[in-house]
């Protein structure tokens, strides 16, 4: 269960992004990763209870969490830490190329949702063919009322083409979601909200409202 001590450690990190901050708080490190990786426990099963594809994949949580270590290589931010908590859920865990849920812990930043952020070409490609061959479909998932209650921005690019991409014009009825470089849903959570006792539930309630939408991508892209 997050906690205020687990935010209390992002803050920190945060305010004093070194090495040396860091290993002088090591065990408030292993103690916050402790609270959100029961927490990650807890998200996954209850993904399983309204994915299929999730639950039959029996995954291990430790797969779903992204580490907290930036990769500083190519980077001009040589912070060597992340500020929160990632996890993503799907069939593949958070190395397969496939739409799941999400889940961001930061204080006064915290998110969640669902889709496929930023996916790598031939993902992006298989997902505008099904947008294209279905649109009337697809319309009918990201309009749909339960969805829009749960995310009211409906669902948002992880960035755009100025042009129609390669195959399309602007005259096709769907050319604003294929000029999506990737489909995802947000819903902010604040500080409150994740150390509610009912914080799985409110997960719950808003992925489950993105899995017709992860469906929809996910059959797109069972050819990869």
């Amino acid at each position: 269960m997050v906690t205020e001590s687990t935010l209390d450690f992002l803050k920190g990190l945060k305010a004093n992004n070194t090495r040396e901050w860091f290993e002088a708080h090591r065990p408030d490190y292993q103690a916050a990763h402790n609270d959100f990786f029961d927490t990650v426990v807890q998200f996954v099963q209850s993904v399983s209870g309204f994915d299929p594809a999730v639950a039959e994949a029996r995954l291990d949580p430790k797969s779903c969490i992204m580490r907290i270590y930036r990769d500083i290589r190519f980077s001009k931010d040589k912070t060597p830490y992340k500020t929160g908590f990632f996890a993503y859920v799907s069939e593949g865990g958070r190395k397969g190329p496939l739409a799941g849920y999400y889940l961001h812990l930061e204080p006064g930043a915290s998110f969640t949702g669902g889709g496929l952020y930023m996916p790598e070409p031939p993902a992006l490609e298989k997902s505008r063919r099904a947008i294209d061959s279905r649109y009337s479909e697809w319309l009918s998932i990201v309009t749909n009322p339960a969805l829009l209650k749960e995310f009211p921005e409906g669902v948002q690019p992880s960035g755009t083409t100025k042009r129609p991409p390669k195959g399309y014009d602007d005259s096709n009825p769907a050319i604003g979601y294929l000029k999506f470089k990737g489909y995802y849903t947000q819903r902010f959570l604040c500080d409150n909200e994740v150390m509610a006792s009912d914080f799985i539930d409110t997960l719950s309630n808003s992925c489950r409202a993105a899995l017709p939408m992860v469906d929809f991508l996910n059959d797109a892209l069972s050819e990869l």
